[in-house]
Formats: structure tokens, C-alpha cells, sequence
């Protein structure tokens, strides 16, 4: 019998059918990071912390993709991943793992892995390589969200006010990202950092603060209102 499978779905009625993800991964907390994050980027997301549950899932239910951890209890993801590709299972694969190393990457490759990621990672980049492999795969979700004067084009990572373009760093990207798929709603400083910064970043969190300030000159004072004692909300108003 295998463990339960924890499922994450967007909030609210869907256009289209999101993306379902399947995560392996045994470190719990890092699990619950990224299932949150990727759900709030409107993604169906369901998470299984060993091998064997994980391979029973994906071979069970329909994936757009599979995070996999390499280092998983009941059978590695080394095995998982091979085993998938051996039943003629094709749906993409992005390989997590705490090792560095061109053979760990090699082998991780050629057991079928369509990409692999090194722990400790940040966010973006994350989010950046799950988008890339699902446009690999032919579906293509609507990039573009918009938010009163605002379009920020998450594809091409460009950001316009009334048709101009607005020239942002990465992080003042992805900080605006977080707020505009959550548009409307509170987002804590706590939910910024876990997903724009890297996980295993300890600094203060009021790093965000500096960010957002930045972003108000650029876009106007009036699109990002300050909710004491809980986040920042993005607004049409500017």
C-alpha cells in the first residue's frame, strides 16, 4: 500500500485545465515550499515523499511533469526515472538533488531526465525550467497576466505600463510575478522570499522592502498598497 498523495489546487475557476505536476520529494518542508509556490502559479500539484509512491503515481495518473529528488527512500530517482522511461512513460522530467557533479548530471540524463537542478536553487529558476519543459511538451498556458495598466509577459520576463516597457531586474521580476498571479490578494513578505529567494537564504526579510520600493518608483506608487502587519497586494490603481 502506498503512502497518501497530498494534492495543491489552484484557487478559483480555471480558464483551461492547469498543468498537474507531480512532486518526489522527501525533505517535507522543501516539498511543501514548492508544491505552494507552484500551485500559486496556477499549477495542479500533488506530492508523494518516497520512490516507490512516486513511481506508482506517475504511472497510475496522467502528469504534465515530474520533479524528482534523486536521493528518495524505497528506490532512488536514478530508478524511478528509468523505470518510467523503460514502460514508455515520455512525460517530462526535472531531476532535483543535494549532489554536485557532471557524472551525478550525466547519469541523471541518460536514465531519460529531460533536466536537472542542483540544491541548493532559487525559485526563478525553478519555476523558469518547469515553464520551459511544459513548453517543450506542446501545451502552452497564457504568459501574459494583466493587472490594470500592468502586463507582465512571464515568458519573455518583460514588464509594460500603458503599452511601454518597464525595465526590471530579476528580482524585481520575479517579486512582481508573485504579487501579479496572486493580484489582489495579501502576499507576505514570508511567501515573497520563500519564492524569489533561494531556500536556504537566512537573511532579513525585510530585504523584500527594498525591492518593492523600487518597484513603485518604476511603476507608480498607487499599483502595489502595503497592508500592515501582513504583506503587499497589487492593485489596478496608479
Amino acid at each position: 500500500m502506498h503512502p497518501p498523495v497530498t494534492q495543491y489546487r489552484p484557487p478559483g475557476p480555471a480558464a483551461h485545465r492547469p498543468y498537474r505536476l507531480l512532486i518526489v520529494e522527501d525533505e517535507k518542508r522543501l516539498a511543501l515550499s514548492l508544491a505552494k509556490g507552484l500551485m500559486a502559479e496556477g499549477y495542479a500539484v500533488d506530492v508523494v515523499h518516497d520512490g516507490l509512491a512516486g513511481l506508482h503515481q506517475a504511472t497510475e495518473e496522467s502528469y504534465d511533469l515530474v520533479v524528482l529528488d534523486i536521493m528518495l527512500p524505497g528506490m532512488n530517482g536514478y530508478r524511478v526515472c528509468g523505470a518510467l522511461r523503460a514502460a514508455g512513460h515520455e512525460v517530462p522530467i526535472l531531476m532535483l538533488t543535494a549532489k554536485d557533479g557532471e557524472y551525478d548530471e550525466a547519469e541523471g540524463l541518460d536514465t531519460g531526465a529531460d533536466d536537472y537542478l542542483t540544491k541548493p536553487f532559487s525559485y526563478v529558476v525553478l519555476v523558469a525550467r518547469v515553464k520551459a519543459l511544459l513548453r517543450r511538451r506542446g501545451r502552452t498556458a497564457p504568459p501574459v497576466l494583466r493587472v490594470g495598466a500592468l502586463a507582465i509577459d512571464q515568458g519573455a520576463r518583460r514588464v509594460e505600463r500603458d503599452g511601454a516597457e518597464v525595465t526590471l531586474t530579476t528580482k524585481e521580476f520575479a517579486v512582481l510575478e508573485q504579487l501579479a498571479v496572486r493580484a489582489g490578494e495579501v502576499v507576505s513578505k514570508a511567501e515573497i522570499l520563500e519564492h524569489v529567494w533561494d531556500f536556504a537564504y537566512e537573511g532579513d526579510v525585510n530585504i523584500i522592502e527594498v525591492y518593492v520600493s523600487a518597484l513603485r518608483r518604476k511603476l507608480g506608487a498607487g499599483h502595489i498598497v502595503t497592508v500592515r502587519g501582513a504583506g503587499y497586494r497589487l492593485v489596478a490603481g496608479g
